[in-house]
């Protein structure tokens, strides 16, 4: 799959790299659906001899090539929830030395991220690719719901159903861009959604 450039926005807006190897005591590699691309792109069978790969395939086909790098730790799970406990016990359990690298929908790369600052992983230690889908993980500003995969733009809230206009600041915090009521001055005027990078 194609990598896809995202247009300049606000400071808040996460900026993605590509993902290099690195020389480290040991490598967290968590990925979703097209992610699994760029561990491939990636990996080295030094890297793979230390690595625990976390994979949450979202119905893409890539779990045999990421078992057949025979990395030293493997686990592909149904989702980010479920492989969450997982996730926040590599990061407790790192030493000095550990890399990571986060690749795949910028839902899951933000939840990672910040299960990782909060381990007190260095933001050095950190390495992100977008892969796949454009679709975001956004926050209802006014009930606080998280709504998962928003691709278009105005959307309604999952939570409170609101009609929401997709912004571009982001919260690291909650790994989650920011949605605001889009008529909130003149009920029931909303305009057609369209593809958020329409």
């Amino acid at each position: 799959m194609t990598k896809f450039t995202f247009p300049e926005s606000i400071r808040s807006r996460p900026v993605y790299g590509t993902l290099e190897a690195r020389k480290g005591a040991a490598h967290l590699l968590i990925a979703d659906a097209h992610g699994a691309e760029a561990i491939l792109d990636v990996a080295t069978p030094e890297m793979m001899a230390k690595a625990h790969i976390i994979y949450i395939p979202k119905g893409e086909a890539f779990e045999g090539k990421l078992r057949a790098l025979k990395p030293a730790q493997f686990y592909a799970g149904p989702s980010y929830e479920a492989a969450e406990s997982r996730i926040q016990k590599a990061f407790e359990d790192a030493k000095m030395g550990l890399q990571v690298y986060l690749t795949g929908t910028e839902g899951l790369m933000g939840q990672a991220q910040h299960a990782a600052m909060q381990a007190g992983i260095p933001h050095t230690a950190i390495q992100t690719e977008h892969r796949g889908s454009v679709a975001r993980r956004m926050q209802c500003v006014h009930c606080k719901g998280i709504t998962e995969d928003v691709e278009t733009d105005p959307f309604v809230c999952a939570h409170c159903g609101l009609n929401l206009f997709v912004r571009d600041h982001y919260s690291r915090r909650l790994a989650a861009y920011q949605g605001v009521c889009i008529d909130a001055e003149d009920p029931g005027n909303v305009p057609e959604a369209k593809g958020i990078y329409e």
